[in-house]
C-alpha cells in the first residue's frame, strides 16, 4: 500500500536526490584535501656525500688557481729586461758627457829667450783658459822643451803647432800641408802680453769652423737646452745645414766606383788604376784612420745620357744620369757606394753668365760627375785623368763632411773630432728614444739582447767620452752608435709594438667562457647549500 501512496512516492525521490548531493560534496572535499597535500622532500644527504661534493668543487678551483693561473701567467707574460732608464736619459739629455775636446798645442819660439818664452806660454794659456773663447775645447799648451823638433815637424800628439818667427809685421798663416800655424811678429815693437793675445785670437779664428759645426750638431740633437751652446747665427746655421745634408752618413768603409761612360765606341779603356794611385791614393791613405775604401772600375760604351744638349744648364744636371740604362754598381758588402762618373763628350755646364762654364758637379750623398772632352786615341791616359781625379778628391772630402778651412791634415783631425761628437750624440739620442719607448709602452717586449746592446752602448760611450776627439774615441763612438741602433730596431721588440687589448679579449673569451661558467656556477651552488645548512643548524639549536 505504501507503494501506491503518492506522497510516499514523492518522499522517495527527495531521498534519492539528497543522497546524490551528499556524495558529490564528499568527492569535492576529498579532491580539496588531495590538492593541499605538501610535496615529499628528498631524503637528507649524508655528511660524507656533502663533504665529497665540496672537496670536488674546491679541488677544481685549487687546480685553476694553483696550477692553471701560474702556467698561464708564465706562458703569456711579456718579458721585459731591466734597462737603466735614468742613465740612458742622462746621456740623451747631455748630462752624462759634455762634448768638450781636449787639444794639445805646441808653441815653438826658438828666437825668444827662455824666460820670455815661458812668460809667453803662461800668458797664452791664461787667454786660452777663458771659457768664452773656446767653450767646446780644452786647450793645453806644451812647454818649450816639448815643442817642435829642429825640422819643424809637429809632434804626433799635437793637434796644431804654433811656430813663431820674428818679422817686420804681425802676420799669421796656416801651413798648406801640415797642421802648423806660422806667426811672424816684430820683436821690438810687440810686448809679450800683446803677442799672447794675438795668438789666442788667431787660434779662435782657426778653430771657429769646428766650434760652429759641433755647436750645430748639439743644437739639432736631443740634449737639453742648458747643454746647448748659444750664439750661432742664422746664416751659419743654414750654411751648415746644407753641408750636413750633402754629406754621407758615417761609415767605417766606403765603396768607390769609378765609371767611364761614352756615347760611342771609343774610348774603350782608360788608365784609371794608375791615375787613382798617383792623384788620389795619397788622400785615401791619409783618410785611412777614419775610413777604409774599396775600389772598382767599369767602362760602358754607347751610353746615352738623359740630356742631349751640348750646353747643360743647372736644371739639366738632375736628369743627366741615365739610371735606367747605365749599370751603376750598387753597394757591395753592405758598405755605402760613392759613384765617380767620367762622361766622354763635348758637353759643358753653363753657370750664372755665358762666360762661366764648368765641367763637373757634385750630387749630394751620391757622388760626382765630370764631363771630359773626347781623347785623340782609343784610350784615356792617366795624364788626362788628372783634373777629374783631383775634382773627385775634393768632392770626396766634401761628401765625407770634411771642414773647408785649414791644411788637409788639420781638416782630417777636425773631421775625427766632428765625427766622434756626431756619433756620440746619435747613440745618446737612440738611447733616449729607447728609454721613452719603454716607459710609454709598458706592454712592449724588451728581450735580453736589447739590454745587452744598451750595456755595450753605455760602455763604449763612456770610453769615447773619456778621450773625445781621438781615433780611438771615434772607434768607440762608432761601436756605440751601431749597438744603439741595433737595440732600438730589435725585430722581436718592434713586432709587438702594437698589441691592443681588444685582441686579447677576442683570444681569451672563447676559451674562458666554456671553462669558467661551470666552475663559477658550481661554486655558487655550493655556497648556497652551505648557507642553507648553516641556517638550519642555527634554527635547530
Amino acid at each position: 500500500m505504501s507503494a501506491n501512496n503518492p506522497e510516499d512516492v514523492g518522499s522517495g525521490k527527495e531521498d534519492t536526490v539528497t543522497t546524490t548531493t551528499t556524495t558529490t560534496t564528499t568527492t569535492a572535499a576529498a579532491a580539496s584535501i588531495t590538492t593541499i597535500t605538501p610535496r615529499k622532500e628528498p631524503p637528507p644527504e649524508k655528511p660524507a656525500d656533502i663533504r665529497r661534493r665540496s672537496l670536488i668543487v674546491l679541488s677544481f678551483w685549487a687546480i685553476v688557481i694553483l696550477l692553471g693561473l701560474p702556467i698561464w701567467w708564465k706562458t703569456t707574460s711579456i718579458y721585459r729586461a731591466n734597462l737603466p732608464l735614468d742613465k740612458m736619459m742622462d746621456w740623451a739629455e747631455g748630462k752624462a758627457c759634455k762634448p768638450v775636446f781636449p787639444l794639445h798645442l805646441t808653441l815653438d819660439a826658438p828666437d825668444l829667450p827662455e824666460q820670455e818664452a815661458q812668460a809667453l806660454l803662461r800668458l797664452t794659456q791664461d787667454a786660452l783658459n777663458d771659457p768664452g773663447n773656446f767653450p767646446l775645447h780644452r786647450i793645453r799648451l806644451q812647454s818649450p822643451e816639448q815643442v817642435l823638433e829642429a825640422t819643424s815637424k809637429p809632434s804626433s800628439n799635437a793637434a796644431l803647432s804654433i811656430h813663431l818667427t820674428p818679422g817686420e809685421s804681425t802676420i799669421s798663416s796656416l801651413h798648406p800641408h801640415a797642421p802648423i800655424l806660422e806667426i811672424t811678429y816684430p820683436p821690438n815693437s810687440m810686448s809679450t802680453s800683446s803677442l799672447a793675445s794675438y795668438i789666442a785670437s788667431e787660434l779662435r779664428s782657426t778653430l771657429a769652423e769646428e766650434q760652429a759645426i759641433v755647436s750645430y750638431l748639439l743644437s739639432t740633437s736631443s740634449v737639453s737646452d742648458e747643454q746647448r751652446p748659444q750664439g750661432i747665427s742664422q746664416h751659419v746655421t743654414e750654411s751648415l745645414a746644407k753641408r750636413m745634408t750633402r754629406s754621407l752618413k758615417y761609415s767605417r768603409t766606403y765603396h768607390l766606383t769609378f765609371s767611364l761612360f761614352t756615347g760611342g765606341s771609343t774610348p774603350t779603356s782608360w788608365e784609371i788604376e794608375a791615375a787613382v794611385d798617383e792623384y788620389m791614393r795619397p788622400v785615401l791613405d791619409m783618410l785611412n784612420p777614419i775610413h777604409n775604401f774599396t775600389i772598382d772600375t767599369q767602362v760602358q760604351l754607347y751610353a746615352t745620357p738623359g740630356v742631349h744638349s751640348q750646353v747643360l744648364s743647372k736644371d739639366d744636371l738632375s736628369s743627366f744620369i741615365n739610371a735606367a740604362e747605365w749599370p751603376l754598381s750598387p753597394s757591395i758588402g753592405g758598405a755605402p757606394t760613392i759613384n765617380f762618373i767620367v762622361y766622354i763628350g763635348n758637353q759643358t755646364i753653363r753657370l750664372g753668365s755665358e762666360a762661366e762654364t764648368s765641367q763637373s758637379w757634385l750630387i749630394p750623398q751620391w757622388g760626382s760627375v765630370y764631363l771630359l772632352s773626347p781623347p785623340a786615341t782609343t784610350y784615356v791616359q792617366a795624364e788626362s785623368l788628372k783634373q777629374p781625379l783631383m775634382t773627385f778628391t775634393a768632392h770626396l772630402l766634401s761628401l765625407l763632411g770634411t771642414p773647408q778651412s785649414g791644411s788637409l791634415p788639420m781638416r782630417l783631425s777636425t773631421l775625427t773630432r766632428i765625427r766622434s761628437a756626431d756619433l756620440v750624440l746619435k747613440a745618446s739620442s737612440s738611447l733616449g728614444s729607447l728609454a721613452r719607448l719603454s716607459s710609454a709602452l709598458p706592454s712592449i717586449s724588451i728581450p735580453s739582447s736589447v739590454a745587452d746592446g744598451v750595456a755595450k752602448t753605455l760602455h763604449h760611450l763612456e770610453l769615447a767620452c773619456a778621450d773625445l776627439g781621438t781615433t780611438e774615441s771615434l772607434e768607440h763612438a762608432r761601436t756605440a752608435e751601431r749597438e744603439a741602433e741595433r737595440a732600438f730596431f730589435e725585430k722581436s721588440m718592434v713586432g709587438q709594438l702594437y698589441f691592443p687589448d681588444e685582441h686579447k679579449v677576442a683570444v681569451y673569451l672563447p676559451l674562458l667562457g666554456p671553462v669558467g661558467v661551470p666552475l663559477v656556477m658550481g661554486l655558487l651552488n655550493e655556497l648556497k647549500a652551505w648557507r642553507k645548512r648553516r641556517a638550519l643548524k642555527v634554527k635547530g639549536t
